[in-house]
């Protein structure tokens, strides 16, 4: 998938919740933000379940379930960035090239 095919996805999965919020304004922008530790105890409860670490369950998910609840954090933090600016793309990606220079860009490894 192109990059402009990921933004284009965003875009409608924004307008679709957007379409079909229970809450709005201020209450339904805490309330996107608060899905992505939704999201985030989903990874975690899928890691467990990978790993067997509740004994009382044992082992209850892959390490592609992990894979697939990490993909709807990245997913979902994307579309709260999209429900704070239109600009969502062009701040991601300014952000990403900041972090990437900080991180590898002076050729230092950590």
């Amino acid at each position: 998938m192109a990059d402009e095919d990921v933004w284009d996805s965003i875009d409608h999965l924004h307008t679709w919740l957007d379409a079909n919020r229970a809450h709005d304004g201020q209450e339904g922008l805490l309330l996107r933000m608060l899905k992505l530790s939704e999201e985030v105890g989903e990874v975690a409860q899928a890691v467990i379940g990978a790993t067997g670490q509740n004994p009382r369950k044992g082992t209850t998910h892959t390490w592609d379930d992990v894979r697939s609840e990490l993909c709807d954090v990245v997913i979902t933090a994307l579309v709260a960035l999209r429900t704070l600016t239109p600009d969502a793309r062009e701040v991601f990606l300014t952000h990403l090239a900041g972090v990437t220079e900080r991180s590898v860009g002076t050729g230092r490894t950590p």
